[in-house]
């Protein structure tokens, strides 16, 4: 997940009339707060804080620290297929999200290659990355592959990454005129150098695998199941549609829904016992890790005087209403960008009433909510960039209308 754009189209009339009925719909639902604007947003007793309280609460691993890596993306992913082995109600096996990660980094490259250059290289990636990994080259449990050498204790990606990056844009160049088969093995080399060997054959708990055999007999999850969807305006809704965003380098198709479907899909999952993977934008002022609270304020952030910036998170506020297009032009002008990925396991309400998601994070357990996040509604539904899912989490009338079966 990292920076993006996409192509701005008009919307229709039908579009706009949609809209407007999403306004009714999400007014009608609109949680108020009993803040105090008049001491600076700050309430007077002790409300003040923000007291959540959990509604639904599904089975997840520990949460990790992807440290100095872009590897959000893979952390979230391979939590998700976590849950799900839980669901399923398999032993929970904590996967290698650097497994997932050195596979993607070796397909990307010939990627890249074979573009010239011209696609966005780094760290990033896609939910579906790990499901595509997944297909390709299976699984191994973390301890078998943990991306760690010679004595590091945390992930640190930047040297290996400029070096990568180096590596290819040399071969990009073409000195020769004509590339050889040369190229990869060295960059592979560079790979197992920061990251280890890919672990062909690997003895676990009294057996004996390989990437493929242990995802087949022990994750046991079947890729094709999994649906992955965004909510843009330029394109025809229950269809699929690129994501457009650098990191999908695999030049993915995902099912496109309508902005207030995002929500719906992701409750009615959590409702039937489905986690979500969930790539969003988090570089907003009302995204705050320490806090452990995203929302959508009334204002504009530079809009807000002093004390209502400081108290933003002393308690719910107001949320500013939500549109397709509103999405979509924050899309278009570089103010939503595909930063980070996560993973709802749950559903809360404030002590006001309204409904935020339960988010693990993978940056630790150092914030107020010990690596977890508050998300409401208006938030995920401004600022998703897209999510992963089981097909049955997904509500029959909108399988029907994607024809997923």
């Amino acid at each position: 997940m990292k920076k993006f754009t996409m192509l701005a189209l008009a919307a229709s009339p039908l579009l706009a009339n949609a809209q407007d009925d999403l306004i009714r719909k999400i007014e009608s639902n609109r949680s108020y707060t009993t803040t105090n604007v008049s001491t600076g947003g700050k309430k007077k007793d002790d409300n003040s804080k923000y007291k959540f309280h959990k509604l639904i609460d599904l089975e997840r691993t520990c949460v990790k620290n992807q440290a100095s890596s872009g590897t959000c993306w893979s952390y979230s992913t391979n939590s998700f297929l976590e849950s799900e082995m839980m669901r399923m109600g398999k032993e929970p096996i904590e996967l290698a999200p650097i497994y997932s990660a050195r596979c993607v980094y070796s397909d990307k490259a010939d990627n890249y290659v074979r573009m010239h250059g011209s696609v966005a290289w780094g760290d990033g990636g896609s939910c579906h990355d790990v499901l595509n990994m997944y297909a390709k080259y299976g699984a191994v449990p973390q301890e078998v592959y943990t991306g760690l050498q010679y004595g590091t204790t945390k992930n640190k990606f930047a040297e290996m990454q400029a070096i990568l990056k180096s590596m290819l844009d040399a071969v990009v160049s073409n000195p020769n005129g004509k590339l050889t088969p040369s190229w990869k093995k060295a960059y592979n080399e560079v790979l197992d150098s920061y990251l280890g060997e890919v672990p062909y054959k690997f003895k676990w708990d009294n057996g004996t695998y390989t990437p493929e055999s242990f995802a087949r007999l022990r994750v046991g999850i079947h890729p094709e199941d999994y649906v992955e969807m965004t909510s843009v305006t330029t394109a025809p809704y229950y269809k699929k549609t690129m994501l457009m965003v650098p990191d999908n380098w695999s030049f993915d198709r995902v099912y496109n829904v309508q902005m207030e479907d995002l929500t719906d899909i992701i409750d009615n999952a959590l409702n039937k016992g489905f986690t979500v993977a969930w790539a969003t934008d988090v570089s907003e002022k009302y995204f705050s890790w320490k806090n452990g609270v995203a929302y959508v304020p009334e204002k504009e952030y530079d809009d807000m005087n002093d004390s209502e910036k400081k108290y933003m998170f002393d308690g719910p506020k107001y949320e500013r209403v939500i549109t397709p297009t509103m999405r979509q032009n924050a899309f278009d002008s570089y103010e939503t960008t595909d930063d980070h990925g996560m993973h709802i396991v749950g559903l809360a309400t404030d002590q006001n009433g309204r409904k935020y998601y339960v988010v693990k994070n993978s940056w630790g357990d150092k914030n107020d909510h010990k690596g977890y996040l508050y998300v409401t509604k208006t938030y995920v539904r401004y600022k998703t960039t897209a999510i992963l899912l089981h097909k049955n989490g997904v509500p029959v009338t909108l399988r029907n209308k994607m024809n997923l079966y």
